[in-house]
């Protein structure tokens, strides 16, 4: 992803600082940068929020499996798959937990 993407991604959040897609759009952006704390950052506040953007705990999951954090990824994933179950998506909550076991158990 270009430069040029990000600064229209960072335009239109200006305009519509609340618009979740767009934030979720950004913290891609700065992963693809190498701004892994910053785009965990903003994936994290969307995972808080009500009702919580349930692929922010997928990627925040993803993202912390590639730094290393296993114990950080499984919580992210774990507390994804209860999300996505109490809002009915019962395919991103599959999604998760089919990563969630690729990292097998806790040692």
């Amino acid at each position: 992803m270009s430069d040029s993407r990000r600064a229209k991604i960072e335009a239109m959040l200006r305009e519509d600082p609340g618009d979740v897609f767009l934030r979720y759009s950004l913290a891609l952006e700065m992963e693809s940068a190498g701004e892994a704390d910053a785009s965990l950052e903003i994936l994290e506040a969307l995972a808080r929020e009500a009702p919580a953007y349930v692929p922010a705990f997928h990627m925040a999951g993803r993202q912390l499996v590639a730094l290393g954090r296993i114990e950080e990824a499984r919580r992210a994933l774990r507390e994804g798959i209860e999300e996505a179950r109490r809002q009915g998506n019962a395919h991103a909550a599959g999604e998760m937990g089919e990563l969630l076991m690729s990292l097998g158990t806790t040692p």
